[in-house]
């Protein structure tokens, strides 16, 4: 038995403060998950712990992620391990090891496929063996598009008997930014892929994260096109190049049940006619990595920013034979923060108290699947419609 359900670690900064701050409003009181904030100094968790009105007890436990004894106790002593403490490629291989090393499920919100690649390659045996469940990605990279499709091909399914071999992700409506660590992320990821070129390989590789399958050619999304399907101009999505990964794993994990020869991409809707076009030619040209615009990592956006920020995706399967089946799945905060920070504390307490599973490196879709997806929508301000 171990003393806590969760441990939020990474608590002292911005997003972890948040997931802190859900857990305490979300389940107060005895009644809800034994948890504890943890981070690298005592005085600043004290400091978190009484700026967001956290229970004077609120356990607070110091870890560093340079210290591997540190992190592998603070495992010893959770059931799931849930870090913010990005980019998780200069900050989280020691967890994942000590995560594996002793049977404790984990939860992120990576975003970074090379360094998942490296993680999967390195310990996959020892979590299957162990029985530690290990969640990347588990906010808005890439929970619903992951989920979305997860969705739509159990409505296909049911409509015509089998998968849709294409699915198009469209995000139709987004109001609020991506997270300070997601550009981190980014700029961590490239710095690694100047050292070392074969980083860069899995980064355009759609199924970097599927060792031993390849499927058919997919679609580049690097280019604003007319999409005919919807009949709007669609510009590159700054996360597909993470989420459509995620997605080819689920698949991969699942036994290829959205079939061997699946094809998707996903693409941002710019708008109708020639301002659609130029709306899309002119997201196609934005470098978000050009600019030091934006919050930091620790930094974000307002409570009141982050409650008027929303985001609306559809996903439209088509088939062989001309038939069509959509799902749309939407949030009700802003993805970076506050959608992001109620989805990755809801997918650490469906590991806790919905799922089993065997233990190894898996995606939400691939071991939570609809279960998350009921509980995100009761829980987390999601929907998901398919049909």
């Amino acid at each position: 038995m171990r003393d806590f359900d969760i441990i939020v670690y990474g608590a002292t900064g911005f997003t972890g403060r948040l997931v802190a701050e859900y857990l305490i409003n979300a389940y107060p009181g005895p009644d809800g998950p034994k948890w504890a904030m943890a981070g690298r100094s005592l005085s600043k968790l004290q400091e978190v712990r009484d700026e967001i009105g956290a229970p004077a007890d609120t356990p607070l436990l110091t870890a560093n992620s340079d210290d591997p004894a540190s992190l592998k106790a603070l495992c010893e002593r959770t059931t799931v391990m849930l870090t913010t403490v990005g980019p998780y490629q200069l900050y989280g291989s020691d967890l994942i090891a000590a995560c594996a090393a002793t049977g404790t499920a984990y939860v992120d919100l990576c975003g970074e496929p090379a360094w998942m690649r490296h993680m999967i390659d390195a310990h996959q045996e020892a979590a299957r063996r162990s029985g530690a469940r290990i969640v990347f990605s588990c906010g808005f990279d890439s929970i619903p598009f992951d989920l979305g499709v997860l969705a739509l091909q159990n409505a296909a399914k049911v409509k015509f008997g089998k998968p849709a071999p294409r699915v198009k992700c469209r995000v139709r409506k987004m109001q609020g930014g991506f997270s300070g660590g997601t550009a981190a992320s980014l700029k961590a990821t490239l710095a690694a892929a100047a050292r070392d070129p074969s980083i860069l390989g899995l980064l355009v590789n759609p199924f970097a994260l599927t060792p031993g399958f390849t499927g058919p050619s997919q679609p580049k999304g690097l280019l604003p096109e007319y999409d005919k399907t919807i009949e709007a101009w669609v510009a590159p999505f700054i996360m597909a190049p993470i989420n459509t990964k995620n997605v080819h794993r689920t698949n991969f994990l699942l036994g290829e049940t959205y079939g061997a020869d699946f094809v998707y991409d996903e693409m941002m809707v710019a708008g109708l006619g020639d301002l659609g076009k130029a709306a899309a030619e002119a997201i196609a040209r934005i470098n978000p990595l050009a600019s030091d615009k934006g919050p930091k990592p620790g930094e974000g956006p307002s409570k009141e920013e982050r409650e008027s920020g929303f985001y609306d995706v559809l996903f439209i399967g088509e088939m062989p034979d001309g038939g069509r089946v959509d799902a749309v799945v939407t949030g009700d905060r802003d993805p970076g923060y506050g959608s992001t920070s109620k989805m990755i504390a809801e997918t650490a307490l469906c590991l806790v108290q919905d799922v089993g599973g065997e233990g190894g490196i898996w995606t939400p879709g691939a071991l939570m699947g609809e279960v998350l997806i009921k509980r995100l929508e009761a829980k987390a301000g999601l929907t998901f419609r398919a049909g």
